[in-house]
């Protein structure tokens, strides 16, 4: 049995060129059994449309606060209560500084709040971006609250650079999300 089956995990998808590899995360989770829940920034809708993700996890996405055809509230507090974990993928510097700023002025920031989960971050953006100090000061802030960083890759960017700022690929994401459930099915045991 996977270490993912039945764990519900809540998807954070954000304004990156690296957003299409979000499909195949839903994929690859739901492949091993979880239940996963999209949310989206307004950005994030620029790159992959909520259509795509939504077929893909059989649930609407959720990226405002209220649903505009009838009015009723998408709570961010019950997502971050019915969340075994959040995966932020891809994640932008902008989100990554809202997140260490308290910048909460979009659905996903205010999930993030909410989370009574681990959070994974897997960072995507231009290596200038990803270097920058105000960048490695923000994930440090976020990695010392208990966040999880998943280190982008090194390698071509979408400005044809070439670097570390690559989000990395969705298998080693679900990898990183299996290594950590199955270090506390063990701490568990003791």
């Amino acid at each position: 049995m996977d270490i993912l089956n039945g764990k519900h995990i809540v998807l954070g998808v954000t304004g990156s060129i690296a957003a299409y590899k979000a499909a195949f995360l839903v994929r690859l989770l739901i492949k091993k059994g979880a239940e996963v829940q999209v949310v989206m920034t307004p950005a994030g809708k620029e790159f992959i449309t909520p259509l795509t993700l939504s077929t893909l996890t059989r649930k609407p996405v959720v990226s405002e606060f209220f649903d505009r055809r009838d009015g009723s509230w998408n709570s961010h507090v019950d997502l971050g209560q019915w969340a075994d974990a959040m995966l932020i993928a891809p994640c932008t510097a902008s989100t990554i500084g809202k997140m260490a700023s308290g910048v909460a002025d979009n659905m996903l920031i205010t999930t993030y709040y909410s989370m009574k989960a681990p959070v994974f971050i897997a960072p995507a953006m231009d290596l200038d971006m990803y270097r920058h100090p105000v960048t490695q000061h923000n994930l440090e802030t976020l990695r010392s609250i208990g966040n999880i960083i998943i280190e982008p890759a090194s390698g071509e960017l979408a400005s044809q650079l070439v670097g570390k700022g690559r989000m990395q690929e969705p298998d080693e994401i679900v990898a990183a999300l299996e290594e950590y459930f199955t270090k506390q099915a063990q701490l568990s045991k003791k």
